[in-house]
């Protein structure tokens, strides 16, 4: 996505050689234009894919899996970090490590919401090295659903989350990939 990139040129700061900043377009504010443009594209790569439910990390996936869901005409699941008071006590529970957070949380998906009889498109913003893919991953797994892909926003190349994800035979749909942050330059690939 051309526009994406422009964007992200423009809207974006290197933090690092590894951490890039992307407040103003989907960490932190959301252009809702945009947003439904990538969830429409994401929509366009698996269309033929017969998805019913669109599966995404809280918080910053929920926007471009919004985006997805929508277009695709699906409900939307999101794995929530934090338990809550009602949190379903039976939920598939995995603990992950974020890479931007610099922590290990654990994701939960209720039970109700991720059945064997899905076909789930995965959504997220960034993928670095994958680990909270990973999770997500292995709870779409204990269900019993069909990971149809990943669509990500999104894809840090030069850090090894979507290689290792393609090498386990899943489906990894970036709309941008980075190569490089080096000297506090983005590198599209």
């Amino acid at each position: 996505m051309e526009n994406l990139k422009k964007r992200i040129l423009a809207e974006s700061s290197v933090l690092s050689s590894n951490m890039l900043r992307m407040d103003a377009l989907i960490n932190h504010q959301v252009d809702p234009k945009l947003t439904m443009e990538m969830g429409q594209e994401f929509a366009r790569r698996f269309a033929e894919e017969h998805i019913t439910k669109v599966i995404t990390v809280e918080s910053s996936g929920i926007p471009a899996a919004y985006a997805t869901a929508y277009t695709l005409g699906v409900p939307l699941v999101f794995a929530r970090r934090k338990k809550t008071l009602i949190a379903d006590p039976d939920a598939y529970v995995e603990r992950v490590p974020s890479f931007t957070k610099g922590m290990v949380t654990d994701i939960m998906v209720s039970k109700q919401f991720l059945t064997a009889e899905d076909r789930v498109l995965f959504i997220d913003d960034i993928i670095a090295n994958g680990d909270a893919a990973r999770g997500l991953i292995k709870i779409i797994e204990r269900s019993g659903a069909t990971l149809i892909g990943l669509g990500v926003v999104v894809e840090k190349s030069f850090q090894a989350g979507g290689r290792t994800l393609r090498e386990q035979g899943i489906r990894v749909e970036p709309l941008v990939r980075i190569s490089s942050l080096d000297n506090g330059e983005i590198k599209f690939e």
